[in-house]
């Protein structure tokens, strides 16, 4: 994928580093998926499509509410990392390759689209009348994120940094506590139902922060072989310095609802 505000435009792929993102990247708190089922979203009776899935960690992880679960991504070996873990854990989730400006579905098929993690690598003027189509008349688009907090957690922000001494064009650190945005293409087929931002601790030990910090996309999904092999060796060598073996790094999480108009 390429997007001009992303990344200054560099190429990027998670299928590249699908392997790792499922091993590493499955590290959303509890509370993260409860705060959906509280609003009466992704449960028992509804049908939900899980747009950029991934390797489904949100249809896998919310299967135990009981929704009918769908989950597209555009990258074959995401889908293929997303159908291997859903079977060891024994699943039935239907999981499609597929674009998300590309949606095959009949119309009104979904009670709910979640976009978890990928609402901004979006065309937005492509997707509003596509996702707004394949939902029942009312449906529920939720967009859901947890970024780190560079500002407020040391561990992160020495990650950061070093990720931007080998990928000095990625977009993807410096976040801050704030609703996601939602901008102006798809609030012509929805409205803003309503948001929240809350603060999470999230639990690591070195070796499952190098993971997560090695599947992103300034690192994996980007750089040569022997660039994420250096990187990972001075990350190591950085963690065991300012962290200890087990530890919490500050994050924040945000949903937004909207409604199909």
């Amino acid at each position: 994928m390429t997007n001009q505000k992303i990344d200054a435009g560099k190429q990027f792929d998670f299928g590249l580093t699908s392997r790792n993102y499922a091993k590493f990247r499955d590290i959303y708190p509890r509370e993260f998926y409860e705060r959906l089922v509280q609003k009466n979203l992704c449960v028992r009776g509804q049908k939900v499509l899980d747009i950029g899935t991934g390797t489904g960690v949100l249809p896998r992880n919310m299967a135990e509410w009981g929704a009918d679960w769908t989950g597209t991504d555009i990258s074959e070996n995401q889908i293929r990392e997303a159908e291997r873990l859903s079977r060891e854990a024994g699943l039935e989730i239907d999981f499609r390759v597929s674009g998300a400006e590309s949606l095959d579905f009949a119309d009104a098929t979904f009670d709910v689209v979640t976009a978890c993690q990928c609402f901004w690598y979006f065309d937005y003027k492509k997707i509003a009348p596509v996702l707004h189509r394949v939902l029942k008349p009312h449906g529920k688009l939720v967009v859901l994120c947890m970024e780190w907090l560079p500002f407020e957690d040391k561990v992160a922000s020495a990650s950061e940094e070093l990720v931007l001494k080998y990928n000095p064009a990625w977009t993807g650190g410096g976040s801050v506590k704030e609703p996601i945005r939602i901008p102006s293409e798809m609030l012509d087929y929805f409205s803003l139902e309503s948001h929240e931002e809350y603060d999470l601790a999230v639990p690591f030990t070195r070796e499952k922060w190098n993971g997560r910090m090695k599947t992103c996309r300034g690192i994996g999904a980007s750089l040569p072989p022997e660039k994420i092999a250096e990187w990972e060796a001075e990350h190591l060598a950085l963690l065991e310095r300012i962290a200890p073996e087990s530890f919490t790094v500050a994050h924040y999480a945000a949903l937004a609802v909207l409604a199909a108009k």
